[in-house]
């Protein structure tokens, strides 16, 4: 028996076929299919899914070919704890090369006086942080979950809220975008050691001048996490938070568009103690080939040609949303100004969850996502957050955007019958073979 809201048909375990007539060339993966054919089969699988369906979540991106060979280069096979020119390890000559490589583009990208790219992810680039920042029970300052914060900005199944006395701070019940006002009252009022600012669901300008100044009232210490941003930071199409932060925590892919990775910037005098939590404080050795990937991910980033690509990010993501809107949907806070899109489908009577499953079957695929002041549980929610940066390094257009717009609209608003859903199927087919992903092409 199917649920069925607003004449949305959902099954709860989709059996999804994809349809997969591009034709995808592969990372060399001759050797692997003779070594171990299963394997390699399962990667020529993912990449076709890829290659075949319209990825629309916010936090992915489609890395270069430079990128992901870099990712499975030779440096895979080194070992190397420390630090460039402080190793415990031999044999090292080349590996502080790349290293203090994409240290220096790291910092001259994002005008920071220090960088660290040992990180693995954005989550263990926040632990460093943390702990360079706070003891063990301090109190800090973090955007709500389930207002468009991030898991490790206190949520209580994170270490983060487990291990510090979290203050949350979210968005104006009105306008949906953050109350400036309303987080300098909380700040003067808890006097917090830190205050988090960053968010995975946050559509909007963030002002981080304004929070630095908000910081310096209420004695605490900025913590900027650009995850999301960083593409359109580097840009400079998005204010920066490194010159009002004293640490600003980033990945390396979403908009950035690297590889899969962690990477924290900091004032100098904040160096050391930085990059001893990373290492040996939370960390081994430092994952050199991610390394190596974020050196050309940063390269990639510096050329002209990477901020007009982050200019049509901009401009996909308001045309996505307007056409939404046009259509009927209502989307959080009235727009975008960055990649997001985060749409509430309340007055559809559909649950983020059905919406997000039933979008995956015709071959688009989302993230189901709460939305401010949501009454519905998060494995649920009341949203889908949309973005635009996949679809845009595979050269989507505003034309593009609003045919998706009005694909994701046949979808939820119909009754997503099989014919409808086929036809949906057909036309993101048809999309696909027109723009392939440019690493596997």
């Amino acid at each position: 028996m199917h649920p069925v809201r607003s004449g949305l048909v959902v099954d709860r375990q989709p059996n999804i076929q994809y349809h997969y007539d591009t034709d995808v060339k592969t990372a060399n993966t001759s050797s692997l299919a003779q070594r171990d054919s299963k394997a390699a089969t399962i990667l020529n699988l993912e990449a076709e899914r890829q290659a075949s369906t319209i990825n629309l979540i916010a936090s992915e991106n489609h890395a270069s070919r430079a990128v992901l060979e870099a990712q499975g280069s030779v440096l895979t096979d080194k070992y190397a704890e420390g630090y460039p020119g402080r190793r415990y390890y031999s044999g090292c000559i080349h590996i502080d090369e790349i290293e203090n490589l994409a240290v220096e583009r790291a910092r001259k990208l994002f005008k920071a006086e220090h960088a660290n790219v040992q990180a693995h992810s954005g989550s263990q680039a926040n632990m460093a942080a943390y702990s360079t920042l706070l003891e063990h029970g301090d109190t800090v300052m973090g955007m709500s979950l389930s207002h468009g914060g991030h898991l490790t900005h206190g949520a209580k199944v994170n270490f983060s809220g487990k291990w510090y006395n979290f203050v949350p701070y979210g968005v104006d019940r009105k306008t949906e975008m953050l109350n400036y006002d309303e987080i300098e009252k909380l700040a003067l009022e808890h006097k917090p050691e830190l205050i988090v600012v960053g968010a995975s669901s946050y559509s909007r300008i963030v002002d981080f001048e304004r929070l630095g100044h908000i910081a310096d009232r209420a004695g605490a210490k900025l913590l900027a996490d650009m995850a999301h941003i960083a593409g359109i930071v580097a840009a400079g199409l998005h204010p920066s938070p490194v010159r009002y932060a004293h640490v600003s925590t980033s990945t390396t892919h979403k908009t950035l568009r690297g590889p899969r990775g962690g990477l924290i910037l900091c004032k100098r005098e904040m160096a050391s103690a930085i990059d001893a939590a990373v290492f040996p404080g939370i960390q081994g050795g430092p994952a050199m080939h991610a390394i190596a990937a974020k050196a050309v991910c940063f390269f990639e980033a510096m050329q002209p040609e990477f901020v007009h690509y982050q200019e049509l990010v901009l401009e996909n993501a308001r045309t996505l949303a307007s056409e939404l809107q046009r259509q009927g949907m209502r989307i959080v806070s009235g727009g975008t100004d960055n990649h997001i899109v985060l749409v509430d489908l309340s007055p559809q009577g559909i649950t983020g969850r059905d919406a997000e499953q039933a979008l995956e079957a015709t071959g688009i695929t989302v993230n189901r996502n709460t939305i401010p002041f949501d009454p519905r549980p998060a494995p649920i929610a009341s949203g889908i957050r949309l973005g635009t940066p996949a679809v845009t390094t595979r050269g989507f257009g505003a034309e593009e955007m609003r045919r998706v717009a009005s694909l994701i609209i046949k979808v939820l608003s119909s009754a997503a019958d099989k014919r409808t859903q086929e036809q949906v199927r057909l036309e993101i087919r048809d999309l696909c073979q027109q723009f392939p992903i440019p690493g596997l092409a």
